[in-house]
């Protein structure tokens, strides 16, 4: 049995890695993590040097926050990118930091008041169904980001689809290479994009070694703070749903592991309140430095399943990392000389992870999908997020207004558990009445 242990390859959150192993690993995810964490920077306005050293710490706090136990990345939001854009247009980015404050005030406080009620009730709102919905939504929702990136060189892109494809499927279990898949997937697209004259090292010859981020305080007394407020943090409606779906995935591969390492399973899933409070810590330390709100990152998330490697102490080497390419322009630059086409092959294999890992969480839970109830949920959640991204921007017209398609798919798949849930209890209220008050008998007694 002991032989057998040692076969399984994997690492839990509690596991450290040797040195080197801990170092490429966390590359690994900071590779993940760059162009999209870069990108929403780029897009709201917000310093690069200063969101990577925000990404960094944020996941370092949440990481020990957790004690070690919830293995997340933080980057940057996508969700969040249109109100911060208005908010800095009108208002200034400063102004816009006071929202994305407000929206880890936010999370934190929906943390708190899961602790205190418990996660049955949760569950009761956010039942599989719903969160499993809300995973597949995410991921493929994302499907044209990642076909848009990858069409700007189809050859190159389908060739570190295909390699990395290849890297995680029969590299797994050969120790350190097969933890690496994409770091080697993405290598290769790079040598070859490089090779064919696609890579221009201009910025990093150009980049200082070492450059200062442009740290700035939220402004919360300057004009326009409370409508920063009212403008960001609702959009909270739509991480808090991906963020408990995040962690649910995670918690049912670690379980796995667990089992196949013949170790209690950990269960993260029941620490959801704590993780809300972490992602709001998370988005107040990207406020209070100058960055956008940030999420935990299903890409991330998709990495670990696929190198079976959830180890806490690789997510604060990432941290690190990111933390100091804050601050190393021309390593900075380096990285962002990686093709978009490359990220784009990559993302392919991401993205679609993401939403396969919301099927299997809802498989894992069993959600009865011959079940009316059931079946609604995941349709609405499903058509409302998908065919809502198709418009302009993600959103949603209606009404005269313009509704993010993923808040407004969770939303919606939230109201109608909740429907079913106050149907569904009225319905045994009225059952448990006529068994207390049985109808009397028919005339004529007994025989």
């Amino acid at each position: 049995m002991a032989a057998e242990r040692e076969r399984v390859v994997g690492y839990l959150p509690q596991d450290r890695p040797p040195f080197g192993a801990l170092v490429s690993l966390g590359f690994q995810h900071v590779l993940t993590m760059f162009p999209a964490t870069v990108l929403v920077a780029i897009l709201t306005g917000f310093d690069v040097g200063v969101t990577l050293f925000a990404s960094g710490l944020a996941t370092i706090v949440a990481v020990v926050g957790s004690r070690g136990r919830i293995p997340l990345y933080y980057g940057g939001s996508f969700a969040y990118i249109a109100p911060v854009q208005s908010v800095a247009q009108t208002w200034g980015l400063a102004v816009a930091q006071v929202g994305v404050v407000a929206t880890g005030v936010l999370n934190a406080i929906c943390g708190w008041l899961i602790q205190r009620a418990g996660k049955a009730r949760l569950d009761r709102v956010l039942p599989p169904a719903v969160t499993g919905a809300v995973a597949i939504v995410i991921g493929i929702a994302l499907a044209k980001t990642a076909m848009d990136m990858a069409s700007k060189n189809w050859g190159i892109a389908l060739l570190t689809l295909v390699l990395t494809i290849l890297f995680s499927v029969y590299l797994q279990g050969r120790g350190l290479l097969g933890m690496l898949p994409v770091l080697l997937g993405a290598a290769c697209g790079y040598v070859v994009a490089a090779a064919t004259g696609h890579v221009d090292f201009t910025p990093v010859l150009e980049a200082p070694w070492f450059a200062l981020p442009r740290f700035q305080l939220p402004a919360f007394t300057a004009p326009g703070a409370w409508q920063a407020i009212l403008a960001i943090a609702p959009i909270a409606i739509a991480t808090i749903p991906e963020s408990t779906a995040h962690l649910y995935q995670i918690s049912l591969y670690i379980d796995r592991l667990a089992e196949e390492k013949r170790q209690r399973p950990l269960r993260i899933k029941n620490l959801i309140g704590l993780n809300l409070i972490l992602d709001g810590l998370a988005d107040i330390v990207h406020g209070m430095l100058g960055a956008s709100s940030g999420t935990n990152y299903g890409e991330n998330n998709s990495l670990m399943a696929i190198t079976r490697n959830y180890s806490t102490a690789v997510l604060i080497a990432a941290g690190a990392i990111a933390m100091i390419l804050g601050f190393f322009s021309k390593l900075s630059a380096l990285v962002g000389t990686l093709p978009e086409f490359v990220t784009g092959g990559l993302a392919i294999y991401l993205f679609g992870v993401i939403g396969m890992q919301g099927i299997a969480l809802m498989m894992s839970e069993r959600v009865n999908l011959f079940d009316p109830r059931q079946l609604a949920i995941g349709a609405v959640i499903l058509v409302v997020g998908l065919g809502g991204n198709a418009f302009e921007g993600g959103n949603i017209p209606i009404w005269g207004m313009k509704l993010p398609a993923i808040a407004t798919a969770a939303v919606a798949g939230i109201l109608l558990n909740l429907i079913f849930v106050a149907f569904d209890r009225n319905r045994a209220a009225g059952q448990e009445a006529g068994v207390a008050e049985p109808a009397p008998s028919p005339a004529g007694g007994d025989d």
